[in-house]
């Protein structure tokens, strides 16, 4: 079984990566998620349905989890992973999770004679869907060559960023960025409006100077201006959950991030009020309340 790739987590990301992996590795995908609709979804694409975690794991020879957060990696890793696992097998975790756990996992496995791969993805879930996520990994470089080529039938960017946890910690950061980018984007398009000029004009030519970016042309025009926060993207609550990891690494190295300080505020004050399931760039609401229609 060991040609079968596993994978976990068919989620807003996590399916559209499976589906990709059916169609273009070649290899039988063996998947599994708690919500039937998704995992029906990705059967009729030419998945295999598992009934567990422990079955995915012991009919695999190299898994994917896509969960959306530490909390679910943990009941994953203890609810079947860690039972099932055999010498030989890999485990790669494409979510954001702590430093900390990432390495314990690693740890665990390799006394099984297993390995555990920190690969959490980035972009969008447009990125997904077409298969130009960029991954941050962490491994050793004759791991990371290994795994590299499957990685790459979903992502157009792949980066060995160092040994277990480093991919984590770059994730943690490029996160850490973007959420203090978009407030600033959210704070831009507010004075705009009430400043006489268009926020849709003002993003497009900051778009052409130096403060263009990829926050700027996908949160900012996509979302902020366009007034667009779904439910089924990106949330304020798992923002939250990732600036946090970023702040617990800066405590850790005894470093006072008082931007990323400042933007957990401004989740707290979303998710306070009634904002916490909705796509992260509608803190915009915060600065401009009357400025949003609905």
């Amino acid at each position: 079984m060991s040609g079968t790739i596993g994978f976990i987590g068919l989620g807003v990301m996590g399916e559209p990566i499976c589906r990709n992996l059916v169609r273009k590795s070649g290899r039988k995908v063996l998947a599994f998620d708690l919500a039937a609709e998704s995992l029906a979804r990705i059967a009729a694409d030419g998945a295999t349905a598992a009934a567990s975690v422990a079955e995915v794991i012991d009919g695999s020879g190299l898994t994917f989890l896509c969960l959306p957060s530490a909390r679910h990696v943990l009941s994953a890793f203890d609810g079947g992973i860690l039972g099932a696992i055999r010498r030989g097998h890999t485990v790669i975790d494409l979510g954001t999770s702590e430093v900390g756990m990432t390495r314990d996992f690693a740890r665990r496995l390799s006394e099984k004679g297993a390995l555990w791969i920190d690969a959490p993805i980035a972009r969008t879930r447009q990125a997904a869907q077409e298969g130009t996520l960029s991954v941050m990994v962490g491994a050793t470089p004759e791991q990371f060559a290994r795994v590299e080529p499957l990685i790459r039938h979903f992502a157009t960017d792949v980066t060995l960023c160092g040994g277990t946890g480093a991919g984590q910690v770059t994730k943690i950061l490029n996160n850490m960025v973007l959420f203090e980018t978009v407030n600033a984007l959210a704070e831009a398009v507010a004075l705009a409006k009430h400043s006489g000029v268009d926020p849709k004009l003002l993003l497009e030519t900051l778009s052409k100077g130096s403060a263009d970016s990829f926050a700027l042309r996908n949160h900012g025009m996509k979302a902020i201006v366009a007034q667009e926060f779904p439910l089924r993207a990106f949330s304020t609550e798992y923002a939250l959950k990732d600036l946090t990891y970023a702040l617990e690494l800066a405590a850790e190295a005894g470093l006072n991030l008082r931007g990323a300080a400042l933007v957990r505020t401004v989740f707290d004050e979303a998710i306070d009020g009634g904002m916490g399931d909705a796509y992260f760039p509608v803190i915009a609401k915060l600065i401009d309340p009357a400025g949003f229609s609905g």
